[in-house]
């Protein structure tokens, strides 16, 4: 692995206290606040803020205890209170000694471990072979908390900057002479001057959390803020929120990073606009004459929907879809068009799936009633997550744009990827109202200003960008010419490839898509993108079901205590896999088991399940794009692990690119708003002008494992997903979905005419 040298980079600390009071510092004591952080997400949805559709029907997904809780008497997250205030949790650094965990003892260091893999090895501290029983063991004991005295390991589910380097070093923001000094920062008296500078804002709504950021115009953070929102999980492959949640989030996230800013001497004014990121394919419905929602949003990776994809994949080959001469005349549109990636006629680019959301919103429609009546009295209000924050930014009912970007439009299943409009022959063939869709907009424009009603310091300011989370991360990590590729590894993995400005289409499971437009007069980027539906996820699941680890930061310890799974391959197939795989009937699976296998192969199996996935991916786009990936760019949660990222390394058998300041996705909606302010220069059609933007600190792992093993690894992995596929026999799901959806009043309305 090569990297850049270690070095010891502590979070800096402001002279003066805060005047926001306790609860927001590392210490935790009055005034104690830090004005830049890393958060570790709290478990939901017990700590949410305020009570959810389904929750006040008394539906909570169950949350086991872990032992640690039994055998303490410390009471189950599912028991807490929520506390007042979000609490933001510092993590420590890999490269500085101490802080939150047991003092090192002699032997505890992170190396490399055999056959190219990471690994922990050193002495008694590393594993519990010393222990009384340990002469009767027959294999590897797991290593526990208690027993590592090695380096610091940080979360694995934070989305935060720098989750490796807390977000406060020299590679993440910006210099305290910004902050103190000469520029007249002085102890808050509430009659000091502000002063004026600028900033671009970023609103990102992530999959379980928020957070608001301030760049500079070099993408260093002034401030930021996070909060996380409720997880709605009422049955087994159902997730849903609460839209009124996401914009609770998203102002309280807003507020508290313009307190911080202000607390820092800088004026609100210096916010020049924002731009806004969201969760992809997240389906919400609200009413018209309201501005209220009429149901919680479907969440991307809800799978309740199996049985409308079938629905839909018979009525495709048994009608076709319906394209009249005038259509074809005016549109382009060949007679043979169809849905799905492969061909030079797939419309959308995208196959039909559980993913996307008009297969979510045909379930909307025809099990919930107020949905359907709103449909039906021409009354409903369709969007993704950006849709709906603009919407409620916008001022609701009093005017509030009813708009979705271009990258968000091409994920609904509703669009010509040829036109970029909404297509007719698909709304007819879904049965949905055109009046109930949003105008389709550039990812780089000024749409409007935010409206006084949503109560924030930024009235007036203008929306600027907008851009799917997976494109943005894309845009953030500056693959802006053709042949370049990042992953985003968060809740899930997505792997995106920019093509230019032609779009490929895929002939091996691969989703064509929008990577961004820079503009209403800009040609659209395209971009190949593979999609895999469990990474950080898959952690989590180990964290708060299996109880494998107590905290994400725990992984990099139990994974890392043992050289290779031993023989171990999990295929995290939770909702069946998608790219380049696309079997819904997958199951989850584990296999190669034995008596040897411990806890720490499980977990370092579940990290390699991520590698493989990511490798198969990015296989496809190798074979149809006939360029060889040299390097991949990285951003997300799991990358926080020196581990991951060195498997990814040697998996794939490409240098992996990680930079300190990995909070992609928020830098590229504001690269993009700032792009239409005309902002600091920065300008997407000529990246020379973003040659300062987040170059510091950048951390390269080589791969380090000899092609031949490489290769037979992948062979394994590539068996145990055919064990695992096909393993859900079609119709035994969708009787059990039809059983839970009479039992809560959803069964499906009366047939009508689409």
């Amino acid at each position: 692995m090569s990297r850049t040298p270690n070095v010891d980079l502590q979070m800096s600390s402001m002279k003066h206290p805060s005047p926001l009071g306790g609860g927001f510092g590392s210490s935790g004591g009055p005034g104690s606040f830090t004005p830049v952080f890393e958060t570790s997400p709290q478990v939901s949805p017990a700590n949410s803020r305020r009570p959810s559709i389904s929750a006040a029907a008394g539906v909570q997904a169950p949350v086991p205890r872990r032992l640690s809780e039994v055998a303490s008497g410390r009471p189950s997250f599912s028991q807490q209170a929520p506390p007042q205030h979000p609490q933001m949790q510092h993590q420590v650094s890999y490269f500085s000694g101490g802080g939150g965990h047991p003092p090192p003892t002699p032997g505890g260091n992170y190396v490399q471990g055999g056959g190219g893999s990471g690994g922990y090895s050193g002495g008694a501290s590393l594993s519990r072979r010393g222990s009384t029983a340990s002469h009767m063991s027959s294999g590897p004991r797991p290593i526990q908390r208690a027993d590592y005295s090695g380096p610091n390991t940080p979360s694995l589910l934070s989305r935060a900057g720098s989750p490796t380097l807390p977000l406060g070093n020299e590679h993440t923001t910006a210099p305290r002479a910004y902050f103190e000094g000469a520029g007249g920062f002085s102890g808050m008296d509430g009659n000091r001057e502000l002063r004026q500078g600028q900033f671009i804002g970023s609103l990102d709504c992530g999959t379980t959390s928020t957070r608001f950021i301030i760049f500079d115009k070099r993408a260093k953070i002034i401030a930021e803020h996070q909060t996380e929102f409720e997880q709605i999980l009422p049955h087994a492959g159902w997730h849903e929120h609460d839209p009124e949640a996401l914009v609770d989030a998203m102002t309280e996230c807003i507020n508290k990073a313009i307190e911080k800013l202000e607390w820092m001497g800088w004026s609100r004014k210096s916010i020049k606009g924002i731009g806004i990121t969201n969760q992809r394919e997240t389906t919400v419905c609200w009413s018209r004459s309201t501005g209220k929602p009429l149901c919680n949003a479907i969440v991307w990776d809800d799978s309740r929907t199996l049985g409308v994809v079938r629905e839909y994949e018979k009525k495709l080959a048994e009608e076709g879809l319906d394209i009249d001469d005038e259509e074809e005349d005016l549109k382009g549109v060949p007679e043979d068009v169809e849905i799905g990636t492969g061909g030079e006629d797939a419309a959308t680019g995208i196959p039909l799936s559980t993913y996307f959301s008009a297969i979510k919103l045909r379930w909307m429609l025809d099990h919930q009633r107020q949905v359907h009546e709103a449909h039906e009295n021409d009354d409903l209000m369709f969007g993704t997550v950006d849709t709906w924050l603009v919407y409620a930014l916008t001022g609701r009912e009093q005017g509030g744009l009813h708009i979705m970007d271009v990258t968000n439009a091409s994920r609904t299943l509703l669009i010509s990827l040829k036109t970029l409009q909404w297509h007719p022959p698909l709304l007819r063939f879904f049965g949905i109202r055109p009046s109930v869709l949003p105008k389709i907009v550039s990812s780089s424009e000024i749409y409007g200003t935010i409206h006084e009603s949503i109560g924030t310091p930024l009235t007036s300011v203008p929306i600027a960008g907008i851009v799917g989370d997976q494109q943005a991360a894309l845009v953030g990590n500056k693959c802006l010419r053709k042949g370049e590729a990042k992953c985003t590894y968060g809740t899930g993995a997505f792997v995106l490839f920019n093509t230019g400005e032609e779009c490929v289409r895929s002939n091996y499971g691969l989703i064509s898509t929008v990577a961004f437009q820079a503009g209403p007069d800009a040609k659209p980027v395209y971009a190949l993108e593979g999609s895999i539906a469990v990474a950080g996820s898959a952690i989590k699941w180990l964290r708060d079901q299996m109880n494998l680890i107590e905290e994400s930061s725990d992984m990099d310890i139990l994974a890392g205590s043992v050289a290779d799974t031993g023989g171990v391959y999990f295929v995290t197939a939770f909702s069946g896999l998608l790219a380049p795989y696309w079997d819904r009937e997958a199951s989850g699976t584990i296999i190669g088991l034995t008596s040897y296998t411990t806890s720490a192969h499980i977990a370092r199996a579940t990290l390699e399940a991520v590698c493989y996935q990511t490798r198969a991916v990015l296989d496809v786009i190798e074979k149809e794009s006939e360029t060889k990936l040299e390097t991949l760019k990285v951003d997300g949660g799991v990358t926080n692990s020196d581990l991951a990222m060195q498997l990814q390394a040697n998996i794939g058998g490409f240098n992996v690119a990680r930079p300190a300041m990995r909070e992609s996705t928020a830098l590229g909606s504001a690269l993009l708003a700032a792009n239409a302010l005309k902002l600091f220069g920065w300008d997407l059609s000529k990246p020379e002008t973003l040659a300062d933007v987040n170059t510091a600190g950048v951390h390269v792992f080589e791969s380090e494992l000899e092609e031949k093993e490489r290769k037979k690894a992948i062979r394994g992995w590539e068996r145990a997903v055919s064990r695992a596929g096909k393993w859900h026999e079609e119709g035994d799901e969708e009787e059990e979905e039809e059983r839970y959806e009479e039992e809560r009043g959803l069964s499906r309305l009366p047939s009508r005419q689409h």
